[in-house]
């Protein structure tokens, strides 16, 4: 999981969501993200920060509370899922990929 880092040049993005707390992401955390979990979402670090500015849809993850799962229109069936972890106003980002589905768990915006 993410690393809150000392190095603010390290930071890549932080933006602030719909429900009020902040996700940041670091550029050595994004390289893991593209090189290791999820290649297909190189070049597209923009596409995640507007998904989790201005998402159609958040949902919390049945297996974790403080995980959040923001979705953002691609294309007709196709989403942006960025996957963050909440702790208290702070959050930082899991991982992001691009869906076919929304997943199951407790739709929570917009209401």
């Amino acid at each position: 999981m993410a690393a809150k880092t000392s190095n603010p040049d390290d930071l890549l993005f932080e933006v602030v969501t719909p429900l009020g707390f902040r996700v940041r992401v670091n550029r050595s955390y994004w390289e893991l993200i593209i090189n290791t979990k999820h290649p297909i979402m190189a070049g597209r670090d923009g596409d995640v920060r507007k998904t989790l500015e201005n998402p159609d849809e958040v949902r919390i993850s049945r297996s974790d509370p403080q995980v959040y799962l923001f979705y953002r229109t691609e294309r007709a069936g196709r989403w942006v899922c960025g996957v963050s972890k909440r702790l208290e106003s702070e959050g930082f980002l899991i991982t992001a990929y691009p869906t076919d589905s929304i997943k199951e768990g407790e739709k929570i915006w917009p209401k």
